[in-house]
């Protein structure tokens, strides 16, 4: 079997010519020196990285500071979020998480000796409503909920404690008061930017007449990751979210928090930085490709989440396809050859890039995505590039949010740090995990030690804790706070 560049000539054989069950190591050197030129301004240097990683000290710097919040790009949204489970919270608790196009309601009851259960049900947001009035998707929340409470025969007429995240940006001025910043993920609901999202969902759930609830806490999916990984590790200062967007908060001491107007005899608060919106003043040019720019003009949010739409799975698998035809068309992939779903716009999902890099021998998975993209019989060459644009696509995503990590890292100063993380990225991409550990150490002062921890059902389960972290701060008895370490 033919595999080096050089052999193929104009042979260039197709799969189906090819004996699958021999096997294969995969060599980059089967990819060819013009993808692989092509390809570079995709590939960052530790160089790019740490003047990534000093631009976004001074944002976040920026976004904490009274006097520069205003023009800050990274706002650093103070949660009011100051204390984090102890294991003695008891009871039922509701929450609500609104991230995406699906959302969840979740019941989860905590009881004696780490008791813990949850059941949970997703609910669609139709298209229709990701773009309508704000009242609409209220109402469909409120109903949804209404229906999930009804299921689990809930008692509609008693107040029930419910934790709200909600991942979009968010302006928080207390635990149960939140703006809207600015919509993201595909959302562009009007009436809702500038209002206070608490309100509206409060109001929805009035309009119907069938439930109680009581609002105890709103936070976003990031704090929610906090939260859950806090409940088994109190040494998590860092709740990351890798998945249709991306964002990060930390925990913070309250005198850098000066926007901060809660409870300052508490020591820290945690700090929601909003980081998706880093670049947006044009910090990030220098590394941005004509792919990202191309993203970025035709999203719902142009010049808007520029370091999100480097990195996270909404975004992904689209710099990927836009990479292939833009190559295609240069002749320098599937001989010029592309079929009308690969010059379809959002149809090259994330997954796919996942699919493809999780291959082990053979180019099995790579060739199913393409089949699915109404490519056939591609070169093992083509399968080759296809995969070494995914790699580095991904890889720098990787890098991007190491750089992230290592600015706060290095800003809290902490010597041992947990980081607790979510999100579809995160969870599904083979190397993901192994890419972020290895830039984050090379970032990162060298006596500063930090693991990360996969968060369970954080955007959820942390809601809920939230909930009933805020119930049993009513009883004065009850120590609170963040672990002393």
């Amino acid at each position: 079997m033919r595999t080096k560049p050089e052999m193929m000539g104009q042979l260039r054989p197709a799969f189906s010519e090819l004996n699958l069950s021999e096997g294969f190591e995969f060599d980059t050197e089967m990819v060819t020196n013009e993808i692989k030129e092509d390809c570079k301004p995709l590939l960052l240097s530790n160089e790019q990285l740490t003047t990534l990683m000093n631009d976004m000290d001074v944002a976040i710097r920026n976004g904490l500071a009274k006097d520069t919040n205003p023009s800050s790009i990274v706002k650093c949204y103070v949660t009011y979020v100051q204390d984090l489970p102890n294991g003695t919270e008891r009871g039922k608790f509701l929450a609500l998480d609104l991230g995406g196009t699906n959302f969840r309601v979740l019941l989860i009851e905590l009881g004696e000796n780490n008791y813990f259960h949850m059941d949970s049900e997703i609910f669609k947001v139709p298209a229709h409503i990701q773009t309508g009035k704000g009242t609409e998707l209220f109402d469909h929340i409120a109903k949804c909920l209404a229906e999930f409470i009804k299921k689990h025969n809930l008692d509609s007429k008693k107040a029930l404690p419910l934790g709200f995240t909600f991942s979009f940006p968010l302006r928080q001025v207390g635990l149960t008061k939140g703006y809207l910043n600015s919509w993201t993920k595909g959302f562009n609901c009007s009436g809702v930017v500038d209002e206070d999202v608490v309100r509206l969902l409060k109001e929805a759930i009035k309009r119907r007449k069938d439930v109680e609830i009581d609002v105890c806490g709103i936070l976003n999916d990031t704090t929610g990751t906090i939260m859950s990984c806090a409940w088994k590790n109190p040494n998590t200062k860092i709740g990351l979210i890798v998945g249709t967007g991306c964002n990060a908060c930390y925990v913070e001491k309250v005198e850098n928090a000066e926007l901060f107007d809660g409870d300052k005899t508490k020591p820290h608060v945690i700090v929601n930085t909003e980081w998706g919106a880093f670049g947006d003043d044009g910090k990030l040019d220098a590394v941005r490709t004509k792919y990202d720019r191309q993203i970025d003009e035709d999203s719902l949010n142009p010049g808007q989440q520029r370091f999100e739409k480097m990195i996270s799975g909404m975004y992904m698998g689209e710099i990927v396809r836009l990479a292939i035809v833009d190559l295609a068309n240069q002749n320098k992939l599937f001989e010029g050859r592309l079929s009308e779903q690969m010059k379809t716009k959002g149809a090259f999902g994330t997954s796919y890039v996942s699919d493809i890099e999780s291959d082990k021998a053979n180019y099995k998975e790579t060739l199913k995505v393409l089949a699915e993209m109404g490519i056939n019989d591609p070169s093992l060459v083509d399968c080759a590039n296809v995969r070494y644009i995914c790699e580095c696509v991904s890889r720098r995503s990787a890098h991007l949010v190491s750089a992230g990590l290592a600015a706060l890292l290095n800003k809290m100063d902490e010597k041992s740090v947990t980081i607790g993380v979510d999100g579809s990225v995160y969870r599904f991409h083979p190397y993901f995990h192994k890419l972020m550990v290895e830039k984050t150490k090379q970032l990162t002062k060298s006596d500063i030690k930090f693991d990360l921890m996969l968060s369970e059902d954080g955007s959820g389960r942390g809601a809920a804790l939230v909930a009933a972290v805020a119930v049993r701060d009513e009883l004065p008895s009850m120590t609170n706070g963040f672990s002393a370490k």
